[in-house]
């Protein structure tokens, strides 16, 4: 069985929000040709994507062939708004998490909902936490690595961290808005350098800050593998020991005590690291993530783990053990419909 905890989706449509708001800077789709759409910030171009981005059918099918079981959905992180007006993200937060919860609703055997909130303002994130898991039953909520001008450890998220832990609620660190950006207009850099640091970031900011040392049951998993983080957990550890006077100032405990206490997903797209990351926080830590539908994803999700020399505990564990624990859901739920992934004749 194979869970996919990295994985996106979008409405085929909604409002034109520069109308609906009364400015720009805000993501609309030009539906150009049949099966694919441009993903439009004002006039600008940001990405082409295919209706894998948007049609739950085609999602279907394409796990089939990857003998993926169950996809957890989030929408895509420029979608976030958090530089927008709170009340007109909240608005926006709620479309994306109403087409989400549908489409959990159409097809609960295959899909599962991460929500998104108007984190800029806690107490509308609060409230639309509360609606994600009371009343539209998703597993927990997807959210940036900073907000804005806040990292994770700002004191005005806390409430929101402490709701979720209260209300059961996965959280699913993605990286946007990446770090440098100005200085990486070439090759890309922004996602191959800049999306690693912010993920970093985020780790840092939540143990240092004592997010996770205040909050023990708080599930968080982090994108990427973690990013830079494991590869820098040396560098991290030493600079706590050796000057505690700028790092130990919120939190007195070492980082390393936190390795194994929240997740990562497993894309990562090299078999050393993925060693490495097992050796450091364990297979118990890591859960199967793509980043589908994008190329700088997994392509055939599971293929690196299923290709490494573990025993089929550990590589059962990634593939969707860990994946189960983080959104605390039971394989009951969705293995009575493994079969129909050998022989997918509804497509």
């Amino acid at each position: 069985m194979k869970i996919d905890i990295h994985t996106h989706i979008l409405p085929a449509k909604w409002p034109n929000l520069r109308e609906r708001y009364g400015y720009g800077g805000f993501i609309r789709l030009e539906h150009h040709k049949p099966c694919c759409a441009r993903m439009m910030m004002d006039d600008k171009f940001f990405r082409e994507i295919q209706d894998n981005c948007w049609d739950p059918k085609v999602r279907m099918h394409e796990c089939s062939r990857h003998k993926v079981g169950v996809q957890v959905l989030s929408t895509v992180p420029v979608m976030f708004s958090y530089w927008a007006k709170p009340e007109h993200t909240y608005d926006l937060s709620q479309m994306l998490n109403d087409h989400i919860a549908g489409i959990v609703a159409d097809y609960p055997d295959r899909f599962v909902g991460l929500g998104t909130l108007p984190m800029q303002a806690p107490d509308l994130a609060i409230k639309e936490l509360e609606r994600c898991m009371r009343e539209l039953g998703m597993a927990g909520v997807q959210i940036g690595t900073h907000i804005n001008d806040w990292n994770l450890e700002a004191p005005e998220l806390f409430p929101v961290f402490q709701a979720a832990e209260e209300l059961g609620a996965a959280i699913f660190v993605h990286p946007w808005d990446m770090i440098g950006q100005k200085k990486m207009k070439k090759y890309w850099l922004p996602w191959l350098v800049g999306m690693p640091a912010e993920t970093s970031v985020a780790i840092c900011s939540m143990i240092f800050g004592g997010v996770l040392e205040r909050l023990p049951k708080l599930r968080v998993a982090f994108a990427h593998g973690g990013g830079s983080f494991p590869a820098t957990i040396g560098r991290i550890a030493h600079g706590f020991e050796v000057r505690p006077d700028l790092c130990a100032v919120d939190n007195n405990i070492n980082p390393r005590e936190y390795l194994g206490k929240f997740y990562v997903d497993s894309l990562v797209h090299d078999p050393a690291a993925l060693e490495y990351l097992v050796s450091l926080v364990g297979a118990n830590s890591i859960a199967l993530g793509t980043d589908y539908p994008f190329p700088l994803g997994e392509l055939e999700p599971g293929k690196l783990i299923e290709a490494m020399p573990y025993d089929m505990a550990t590589k059962e564990r990634m593939l969707s053990g860990t994946a189960l624990e983080w959104l605390n859901l039971s394989k009951e739920r969705f293995i009575k419909e493994a079969p129909s992934l050998l022989s997918p004749k509804e497509f």
